[in-house]
């Protein structure tokens, strides 16, 4: 017997047709259904009527970059130097005309006010490289002359200011509240097309973005409301008109996958921005990873499943000359639990320069507390220091020669002169290599257990199981560091 079709309305309350009144099936009428849908259709268009005055159109000259014809040794400039002097003198003529021309804004972003005497907040890489700003409201009014207040490359987060009184801004949320799955509402300029509104949700919370060889220092919230070029610098709002994000990354075009500086974030650095003109981050100088992705590892500590790993101590860094050792466990900053790196960063990034914290601290079986003075980073990106978990080693064997630490040997491996034991050769395929262990390097405990020679080298590897892990503390060209070695078992 053949069945009817039946349609299916998606509407908010998920209802069928068949389930509906028969008033609602009737053009203009109503229902509890599309009450619910027209309610929901008000509200967006509320947020939008509320925010969209807050919300600023970025357009950016930017500032002329001629080649040099400096080419040192170049042949072929040496073959035809009547070439060279042609294209120097239009490369003069062409500087002339920069110069006595009007500014080409050939650049365009988003922006939000978010104070009414005219600070407007945006990304760093909407005003990179301006010669001339100019910003303009949903009202029509314009401004020329726009200060830029301070950028901060790590966060991308900039602060323009015009000169205004009066102006409408927005309301900044509590990004910390900002939960998974929420309606999330984008406002911006793409592709020039001024004052464009797109919703989605907040697809995550978290999120990391890495490159080769920097990475931002904080996480971003996600989302796949549609953000395109000109977007950048935009608020990404809630339901309630607040501001949860700075819109900011795209992964590719027509992904639905976009990304925002937590509101928290852009306020932070924001407010330091207005007040210094730069933004200061403190640091401890250490390598780091989270002990939740630490299997191996993590199977050797009984007295916590969470906290923050320390792989490594900068050479010169803060922490260079505290308590701290590698593969102790960050547990808490000032008493404040901390679970991942993300969690560190953020304790961690806003203490005063040089006044001590106290970490909660597990190194082994035992917890203790060891104080450190942050300094500030230091002027230059921040390097990506990732603790990396190598493939299990499939050798039986350590795989290392070590000798008594001599002032000849020190010179020779131009290591430091302490106490341990220096390694003078590693086995190619071994564990040790697998782990990065290196000539040179000077081992100063084994399975937590001090060494200060050869004898207690050997001692302490008589009780070492390879099945179970060998942990070695190690100091080297780059600091103090620890290998976690161990056999896999083929």
């Amino acid at each position: 017997m053949r069945m009817p079709r039946v349609g299916l309305l998606a509407l908010a309350g998920g209802l069928a047709l068949s389930q509906l009144p028969l008033a609602a099936k009737g053009a203009g009428e109503s229902s509890p259904a599309m009450d619910v849908a027209r309610q929901l259709n008000q509200a967006f268009i509320q947020v939008a009527d509320k925010v969209s005055p807050a919300v600023v159109v970025i357009r950016v000259a930017h500032k002329p970059d001629y080649a040099s014809l400096d080419e040192g040794d170049n042949p072929f400039f040496e073959m035809l130097p009547e070439l060279r002097r042609h294209m120097e003198d239009q490369l003069k003529k062409r500087r002339q005309r920069q110069s006595s021309r009007e500014p080409i804004y050939d650049g365009q972003g988003s922006g939000v006010v978010i104070s009414e005497d005219g600070y407007i907040l945006t990304n760093r890489h909407v005003v990179d490289g301006a010669e001339k700003i100019r910003v303009h409201l949903k009202d029509g009014t314009e401004f020329e002359d726009v200060e830029i207040k301070g950028v901060d490359p790590q966060s991308d987060v900039a602060v323009l200011k015009v000169n205004a009184k009066g102006l409408k801004a927005a309301r900044l949320a509590d990004s910390s509240k900002t939960r998974v799955g929420e309606f999330a509402i984008a406002i911006g300029a793409p592709f020039e097309l001024d004052y464009s509104v797109t919703f989605g949700h907040v697809s995550a919370k978290g999120r990391r973005i890495f490159s080769d060889q920097v990475m931002m220092d904080q996480d971003f919230l996600q989302t796949d409301a549609s953000i395109n070029p000109g977007n950048s610098g935009g608020p990404l709002v809630n339901i309630d008109g607040e501001v949860i994000g700075i819109n900011t990354l795209i992964r590719g075009m027509r992904t639905g996958i976009g990304f925002a500086i937590p509101a928290n974030l852009a306020k932070e650095v924001a407010d330091q921005l207005i007040k210094e003109g730069k933004f200061t981050r403190a640091w401890l100088g250490i390598g780091i990873g989270n002990l939740s992705d630490l299997k191996d590892f993590r199977e050797t500590v009984s007295i916590t499943k969470e906290g923050v790993v320390v792989s490594n101590i900068l050479k010169g860094g803060p922490a260079a000359d505290s308590d701290l050792r590698p593969a102790d466990i960050i547990t808490a900053v000032d008493g404040k639990s901390i679970a991942t790196v993300q969690n560190l960063k953020s304790e961690i990034r806003t203490k005063p320069i040089g006044q001590p914290v106290t970490l909660d601290v597990v190194r082994g079986d035992k917890r203790m507390k060891i104080k450190i003075n942050p300094a500030e980073v230091p002027d230059r990106d921040t390097q990506v220091v990732r603790h990396k978990v190598q493939p299990p080693p499939d050798s039986a064997f350590l795989g290392i020669k070590v000798q008594a630490l001599t002032k000849d040997l020190a010179e020779q491996f131009d290591a430091e002169l302490t106490d341990g034991v220096i390694v003078t050769e590693v086995e190619a395929g071994s564990v040790a290599e697998r782990e990065g262990i290196l000539p040179g390097e000077i081992i100063t405990d084994l399975n937590r257990h001090k060494v200060s020679n050869v004898k207690e080298f050997k001692e302490a590897l008589k009780t070492a199981d390879l099945k179970k892990g060998v942990l070695i503390n190690l100091i080297g060209e780059g600091g103090r560091r620890f290998a976690h070695l161990k056999d896999s078992g083929d």
